[in-house]
């Protein structure tokens, strides 16, 4: 099992049982810097490691899945939550979860599931787009719409969006041999300063479970049914794109997942008043193990259902 996830675990459990712990604004101000920088700076690297010309359609389709999960997701969360906290969850829902990738990327593996080399690149893509959507639907207020001119300078001048964007153009640019020197603090030092993230986080959300209580089936529902829905919306899109029957069942399972790592960290900054105890309770408590346990075969039996479809017509 992964350790880092334990360390929110311990805020809830630090919470609940009245200890003294305490994490600094500041402390939590300077981890959501680091991460979100350095979350930037790897897609960069990765991104420069790619020919992205040759593969335009395939990233076309990581980008609008990334903008228009929030979108599907947002009316739906609009129904139980306010405008703060469903654009939250909403921006969780269009980012991605790593630690998934990596159990399906496994999973395919052991079962000689072969699929494209550029995957990861899409882990980069889907990243940012997801929360850039959960902010603009925060923040488009008094009947602005998405595209309103300020609201767009607002939402990109903002500390979470900025630092994503800028970590990724800083790594894009600069490329593996540039970013090489800034490796023993940025990478080496990620997973260190993502445990603290998470361990204020499990504090922040204890202190307000009892608002989560309140809509205990209805998020037990989203969290599980939801990802079906993405995932679905993933198939088509990445049949259209032409990717592999592997290639299809991790970019579902890209589009299924939620981010308890960038999207957090972001949304702390952009949308202080949301709950994120609903986030992050959903995406790691829910949606996380029901995607690992059954979520990511069921992804495989799917695809190649459509994909026995298709080489029949």
């Amino acid at each position: 099992m992964d350790a880092i996830p334990l360390f929110f675990l311990l805020g809830v459990i630090a919470r609940f049982s009245a200890s003294d712990l305490k994490i600094p604004a500041a402390v939590h101000e300077t981890l959501s810097v680091f991460l979100l920088l350095t979350i930037g700076l790897k897609g960069g690297v990765e991104l420069a490691r790619q020919d992205v010309l040759t593969i335009l359609p395939q990233a076309l389709a990581a980008l609008s899945l990334g903008l228009l999960l929030p979108l599907l997701a947002y009316p739906l969360l609009r129904r139980r939550f306010g405008r703060p906290d469903a654009a939250a969850i909403a921006g969780h829902y269009g980012s991605v979860s790593v630690v998934t990738y990596a159990v399906a990327s496994s999973f395919l593996a052991a079962r000689d599931v072969e699929f494209e080399a550029y995957l990861p690149l899409f882990v980069v893509l889907l990243e940012a787009p997801g929360v850039i959507t959960g902010v603009l639907l925060a923040n488009a207020r008094g009947g602005r719409s998405l595209f309103d001119a300020h609201l767009l300078r607002e939402v990109f001048a903002g500390k979470s969006v900025l630092l994503l964007i800028g970590g990724l153009a800083i790594g894009w640019i600069a490329g593996p041999a540039g970013t090489e020197p800034l490796a023993p603090f940025f990478f080496n030092l990620f997973k260190g300063a993502l445990c603290l993230f998470l361990l204020e986080m499990g504090l922040v959300a204890a202190s307000r479970v009892a608002e989560v209580r309140k809509s205990g089936a209805f998020l037990l529902a989203f969290g599980m049914l939801f990802p079906l829905l993405a995932a679905g919306v993933g198939l088509a899109l990445g049949a259209v794109a032409g990717l592999s029957l592997g290639g299809c069942v991790m970019l579902m399972t890209l589009a299924a997942s939620a981010s308890y790592i960038a999207a957090p960290a972001a949304m702390r900054i952009a949308v202080p008043e949301a709950n994120p105890a609903l986030s992050i309770g959903l995406a790691l408590g829910i949606t996380f193990p029901f995607n690992v346990v059954v979520g990511v075969p069921l992804y495989l039996a799917a695809a190649t259902q459509v994909f026995t479809l298709l080489n029949r017509g």
